[in-house]
């Protein structure tokens, strides 16, 4: 365990130093740099040339850091900005909705949760951030899978499971929620994944009108529906939040 923790430093230390100071580094400048010895520190910038977070110039034979690198990095960007713009907007419509509001991303065949904003009022409530719901039953995640091609991707090739009787499983079904999801610009999840909870999300956009997250408004069914309807000044808050996020992310109007 030590060798590995030991291993997973000197790659650190390696990447850092790449970050900084020169643009290209040779193998004897990044060994004597980490005080490494020349077959340790070639074996660590071969492992992290193989993952794409180094890449060395065929010229030169000098190493610099790697895109693989720099799409994390702008993927952490684009979540933390994503974030940042949709603060203020999600605690206006908790604060109008009443109900508990989520900002959602795709992230590992389902929706990770990056903000949560508690339902206004003194109930017992636990902070959902980083928790994961699945694509093809939360509004969150049939959002996402309408707008998203990656995420429909792995919403069909999976096995849909149902968690209540009102889950949809079937693909031909399933798509045709999508269909709906796109016509209507929102979804809908009325105890499809929790028995007694309801919810209504939106997606939001980025400067190049791509699909980057979803907001929702959770609650529960005798709150957030109406004679067995979603509530149509839900779906207008909501809507309303994901357009104006959207706006603040550079995608002008939808």
């Amino acid at each position: 365990m030590a060798k590995n923790i030991q291993s997973l430093e000197r790659a650190a230390a390696m990447l850092r130093l790449l970050a900084g100071g020169e643009r290209r580094l040779g193998l004897s400048d990044i060994a004597s740099s980490l005080d490494l010895a020349k077959g340790t520190a070639h074996g660590i910038l071969r492992t992290l040339q193989a993952e794409g977070f180094v890449e060395q110039d065929p010229a030169s034979g000098r190493y610099q850091l790697g895109a693989e690198l720099l799409r994390l990095g702008n993927s952490y960007l684009d979540v933390h900005e994503l974030r940042a713009r949709a603060l203020v907007w999600t605690d206006d419509l908790a604060r109008s909705s009443g109900e508990s509001v989520h900002l959602g991303v795709l992230h590992q065949h389902g929706v990770l949760i990056v903000h949560h904003v508690f339902r206004p009022d003194d109930s017992r409530q636990v902070l959902e951030v980083g928790a994961m719901q699945p694509l093809h039953s939360t509004a969150l995640g049939k959002v996402l899978a309408a707008y998203d091609p990656v995420a429909h991707t792995e919403a069909v090739e999976v096995e849909r499971e149902a968690f209540t009787p009102a889950t949809v499983t079937g693909l031909d079904d399933f798509e045709s929620v999508l269909d709906l999801t796109r016509a209507k610009g929102w979804a809908s999840d009325v105890e499809e994944t929790w028995e007694g909870v309801a919810s209504v999300a939106a997606p939001i956009h980025d400067r190049r009108r791509m699909p980057v997250g979803a907001v929702a408004v959770t609650g529960a069914v005798e709150r957030v529906c109406n004679g067995g309807e979603l509530r149509s000044e839900l779906v207008a808050a909501v809507r309303d939040c994901a357009r104006a996020v959207s706006r603040d992310l550079g995608a002008g109007r939808f």
